[in-house]
C-alpha cells in the first residue's frame, strides 16, 4: 500500500498527480472505516482463542488491554467521544 502511494508522488505532471492524490484522498475516509472494522474482527477472533484475554491480546499486539478492549467495542480517537456510562455500568 505504501509503496502505491510512493508511486502517487513519483507522478511527473503536477496536474495528473494531484488529481490521483485527490482521488486517493476522497476516498480514504471509507477506507478508514473498513480497516477499522476488519481490524475489530481480527481482535475478536484474537479473543475467541482458548485461554485469550483482553491482557493477553494486548501484549500480543504491543498494545494496553483498554486498547484492546476499545478495538471490540469499536471506539477510536480520544475517549471524550466515548459514550457516557449509565447509572448501572457506574456501579458495576
Amino acid at each position: 500500500m505504501f509503496e502505491a502511494l510512493g508511486e502517487l508522488e513519483r507522478i511527473a505532471d503536477p496536474k495528473v498527480r494531484a488529481l490521483a492524490l485527490g482521488a486517493v484522498l476522497k476516498e480514504m475516509p471509507n477506507q478508514n472505516k473498513r480497516l477499522k472494522k476488519l481490524r475489530q474482527e481480527a481482535v475478536q477472533e484474537l479473543l475467541g482463542r482458548e485461554g485469550a484475554s483482553l491482557r493477553t491480546v494486548g501484549v500480543e499486539l504491543g498494545v494496553s488491554f483498554s486498547t484492546v478492549q476499545d478495538i471490540v467495542k469499536g471506539y477510536s480517537g480520544s475517549g471524550t467521544k466515548r459514550p457516557k456510562k449509565t447509572a448501572q455500568e457506574q456501579t458495576e
